[in-house]
């Protein structure tokens, strides 16, 4: 079965895994995602995550979730851009999420970043998910 949006299909996994308040989620890897996770890591969103090489090319992302006092880090996390609508930004009009307390996630032509970094390097682009 083909898959349309697999960065939507990863958020949604990473959602369901800490409404059943798991410790970890798997996720078949690319280098979008691993992007991704590396941003939500170094926010401090997720503990780490782990890859698992298979035979044919395949890959597969283990992601440890964060808790904090039983409550999960993420609190909401949803796709901005989705294969039937994206949504590009310029850096001059690039959204805040929550006054500054949650990152908006990147696609820029210097890479996958947050958007205060994207705000730094003064580059705009896709804008892929919010997180907070």
């Amino acid at each position: 079965m083909s898959m349309n949006d697999p960065l939507g299909d990863m958020l949604t996994r990473i959602r369901n895994a800490q409404m059943r308040r798991r410790g970890s989620v798997a996720t078949p890897g690319s280098r979008l995602r691993a992007r991704v996770l590396d941003v939500l890591k170094s926010e401090g969103y997720i503990r780490d995550y782990s890859t698992t090489e298979y035979g044919n090319g395949r890959t597969e992302f283990l992601i440890e979730l964060k808790y904090y006092e039983g409550d999960p880090v993420i609190r909401r996390i949803q796709r901005v851009s989705k294969p039937g609508r994206r949504v590009y930004v310029s850096v001059d009009s690039m959204p805040q999420v929550s006054d500054g307390l949650g990152i908006v996630i990147v696609s820029t032509p210097q890479g996958v970043m947050a958007d205060h970094e994207a705000r730094e390097k003064n580059v705009g682009g896709e804008v892929l998910c919010q997180v907070f």
